[in-house]
């Protein structure tokens, strides 16, 4: 479903040039959570980013569904976004004052779906993450949990095959962090409809529960699996 492919990326010039991704290489499969993890700086965010199309590559490949993308600029990889990649943050990023079916509709309406359409949709979504008996409450009435089950059902909204999760449970408390973990589980093992979520996170339990592991060291995947990624930090005496 995505492979990316000697994927590498550098920031400033001369002296001062910084190669964070260094030919970064893996695969996900249809309906597979896969954890992100490596020390601060080792380029997961930008990893992130150049996948969801918000920053081109300077090397490399990515194949998204039949879509090859990497090297083009932002403007160019409109469908990506549109169509292909949603994404959940830290911060849920939802309107004070519209509703939960409201910020999900509006998302879609962003993206060019008619009213109607957007708001049965949405539904559908909010449905699907467990809050058909709070549509109509405005974020302040929600816990955290909720809140960010909100953001969920706006990025599955779009029918979009791939998430990408950046520290989605660091906002919330530990109970929360796990119920969000479950719902990622429920959605990518999901018979009818599977989503693949790569999802960015510091906290080795979290990481424990997914499918498999990425760990990102020195700008290349040191591990890409649990039992190997463990190995490898307790070799290298480094905590994540």
């Amino acid at each position: 479903m995505l492979r990316v492919e000697e994927l590498t990326k550098g920031f400033g010039s001369g002296s001062n040039r910084l190669e964070v991704l260094k030919g970064i290489d893996f695969e996900m499969k249809a309906g597979e959570l896969v954890a992100l993890m490596g020390p601060s700086g080792c380029g997961k965010s930008t990893l992130l980013n150049i996948i969801g199309g918000l920053l081109p590559a300077d090397g490399g490949e990515i194949n998204l569904n039949s879509r090859s993308y990497g090297l083009r600029n932002p403007s160019a990889v409109v469908d990506v976004r549109r169509s292909l990649v949603g994404w959940i943050f830290q911060d849920f990023h939802l309107l004070d004052h519209l509703s939960a079916l409201d910020n999900v509709a509006m998302a879609l309406e962003i993206s060019g779906i008619p009213s109607k359409e957007a708001e049965a949709r949405a539904r559908d979504a909010l449905y699907r993450v467990n809050l058909s008996d709070r549509m109509d409450h405005i974020p302040n009435q929600l816990s955290g949990g909720q809140q960010q089950r909100v953001a969920i059902a706006r990025a599955i909204a779009g029918n979009r095959p791939l998430l990408l999760a950046d520290e989605p449970t660091g906002n919330l408390d530990i109970s929360s962090g796990a119920d969000v973990l479950r719902l990622f589980k429920e959605l990518c093992h999901d018979e009818d409809n599977p989503i693949s979520i790569l999802m960015v996170t510091h906290d080795p339990d979290l990481a424990s529960q997914a499918d498999r592991m990425l760990l990102l060291r020195d700008g290349t995947v040191a591990a890409s699996d649990i039992r190997s990624a463990w190995g490898l930090d307790v070799e290298g005496g480094e905590e994540e």
